[in-house]
Formats: C-alpha cells, sequence, structure tokens
C-alpha cells in the first residue's frame, strides 16, 4: 500500500510543476483516476484545464488525445467509423479520437446532443460499437470534459444523464497574486509541460485501481452514504436528487481517499471531504433557489452539516 501512495503523491508532485496551486484540483482528478471514473472540469479560459490533464496523462506515460468540439464533430469523429477498402475488398475499421487511454473532451457543450451522447456508451462501458462490432477501450481509460460555465451563446447544456456519467466536477480558479507571478517566472523561457517525464506507469494505476475496491467501508459508513444521498431527494431546494449511482459514486471516492492516506478503512470525513465533487452535478435545482443564487454546492455543504457524522460509540453498538 506505501508504494501505491508513493506512486500517487509523485504523480501530484510532478503535475504541480507545471500546475502551480492546484494541488487539492489535481488530488480529486488523481483520485477519480483511481476509482475508473471521468472528470467533468467546469471553469472560465486560460486557467490551465487543457494543461493539468496533459500533464496527468505524461506523468503516468498513457496515450492521450485532445477532441476540440465543435458544432460540426460528428459521432463517427467519437467512436470511428468503417469503410470499404477497395484493394483488400473488406471494410476496415477506422478508430475515432476516442480510441486512447487519456481523453480530454474541450468544451464539450459547444457540440450537438447527438455527438455528446455518442460519448455515452464509451463513458460507462469502457466500449464503443460500430456496425455491430464492439472495440475495448484501453485501460486505464479516462474521459476529463472541460466547459465554460459563463457562455452560454452556442452551447448545448449536457443533459442529466450524460452528467451522471462524471465521477466529479471539479473547477480550477484563478491564482492568487503571488502564484500567478510564480507561473510568469516559470514559464518565462520554456513551457515545463515540455519537459515534463513519466514518474509512474498505466499499469502501475490499473493496479491501484484493484486495490481501492478493496479499502474496508463499515456498514455504518454505508448507511452515513445512502442518508447524504437520500437528502439530496427530499430537500425542498432540490427538483431532481442523486441516483443510486450517485452514492457508489461517493462510496467509491471515499475508498480512494482513505487509500491515498494511508487508510485501509473509510471514515466519515473521507465521505464529507468527497461528497461535494461527487454530488454538485449530480443534482437539479428548483428555480426559487437559483432566484435565492444558492449554489449546488452550498446546498450539498448544508446537507453534511445537518446530517448527524457517525462517532466511535456509534462502532461500538452496532
Amino acid at each position: 500500500m506505501e508504494k501505491s501512495i508513493d506512486i500517487l503523491n509523485n504523480i501530484v508532485t510532478n503535475v504541480e510543476k507545471v500546475i502551480v496551486g492546484k494541488r487539492k484540483t489535481i488530488e480529486l482528478i488523481l483520485m477519480s483516476l483511481i476509482c475508473d471514473g471521468h472528470v467533468l472540469i467546469e471553469d472560465v479560459p486560460g486557467v490551465g484545464k487543457t494543461s493539468i490533464v496533459s500533464c496527468i496523462a505524461k506523468s503516468i506515460n498513457a496515450s492521450f488525445k485532445r477532441i476540440q468540439f465543435t458544432p460540426d464533430v460528428l459521432p463517427s469523429d467519437i467512436t470511428g467509423f468503417t469503410m470499404y477498402n477497395q484493394k483488400k475488398g473488406e471494410f476496415v475499421f477506422h478508430p475515432g479520437s476516442v480510441m486512447s487511454q487519456i481523453i480530454l473532451a474541450d468544451e464539450i457543450n459547444r457540440t450537438s446532443p447527438k455527438t455528446q451522447a455518442s460519448l455515452l456508451e464509451v463513458m460507462e462501458e469502457k466500449q464503443v460499437t460500430v456496425d455491430g462490432v464492439t472495440y475495448d477501450m484501453p485501460k486505464p481509460f479516462m474521459v476529463l470534459a472541460t466547459q465554460n460555465p459563463v457562455e452560454y451563446l452556442g452551447t448545448y447544456p449536457l443533459p442529466e444523464a450524460q452528467l451522471d456519467r462524471f465521477l466529479m466536477k471539479v473547477s480550477i480558479g484563478y491564482p492568487d497574486k503571488g502564484e500567478e507571478s510564480y507561473i510568469l517566472s516559470r514559464f518565462q523561457k520554456t513551457n515545463p509541460l515540455d519537459e515534463l517525464e513519466p514518474v509512474a506507469q498505466s499499469e502501475d494505476i490499473i493496479k491501484i485501481q484493484d486495490k481501492v475496491k478493496n479499502i474496508y467501508s463499515d456498514k455504518i459508513i454505508n448507511d452515513y452514504i445512502v442518508e447524504i444521498v437520500n437528502e439530496t431527494r427530499t430537500h425542498p431546494d432540490i427538483y431532481l436528487g442523486a441516483s443510486p449511482r450517485g452514492s457508489l459514486a461517493l462510496f467509491r471516492a471515499a475508498q480512494a481517499w482513505a487509500l491515498y492516506n494511508n487508510r485501509t478503512y473509510v471514515i466519515p470525513e473521507d465521505v464529507k471531504f468527497m461528497a461535494v465533487p461527487v454530488l454538485s452535478h449530480r443534482i437539479v435545482m428548483k428555480q426559487e433557489a437559483k432566484l435565492k443564487k444558492l449554489t449546488p454546492e452550498e446546498i450539498i455543504d448544508s446537507i453534511l452539516q445537518s446530517i448527524r457524522v457517525p462517532m466511535v460509540d456509534d462502532y461500538e453498538k452496532k
């Protein structure tokens, strides 16, 4: 287990050679990777969304492809297509841009719903089906989609079914003045991303993914997770709460955070830490809540504060 923690810490440190002052965001993306999940990065342009994904792919020596979504991108551009080869006298499959280990789906809300939907099977099933033939994705496989929360002109908001496929939603945010000044110095002569070297291999990530599943979670912790998710379905400011997939996502993310913190078991703090990034994009707020200028993150925080946290005595009474 210590070897796994060292690998994860090395990856975070390596990414920080390029991305300044965003350790928590880097850690959350890495936790999604070892959970075998996908991430939605929602933030304004220019804060390093593309760079952070490139750094993680380089750090684990994984194949990487960037898909720039525009209104004219077709589903076949994503999944691939078959074309008749006259020389061979047979149909030949041409892989789409999704055939890679780490995928950056840049500005996913700028493409049509039909093209967005072409990612659904890939993200959930880790495979694509073209003309009746199924092709498996390489392992590990992760989609990191970006979208700009400010610009709405010419965009297609992701439907709830697609949002639910993302294990987490994270944001990067602006650096503070000191960090931004340091960025200028660091990028003065060269781009540190060009000099970044792998500190782990894809096979290491696959092994850690298996270890995450073996992290122990007591029934009391499981009940705590279910209670949090169930509260999203009855909260007065929420129109549509999180699904059972949300419960499983929070469960798995808590396991990953426990492993990262050198524990073989989940504690309530792991659940609380992961609740906002895992659940905030899975709820649909009522119009009245939006008028009150409440955010999904604030609502999830209020739910966490309203639910009693399991204590040591609860384990003794069990």
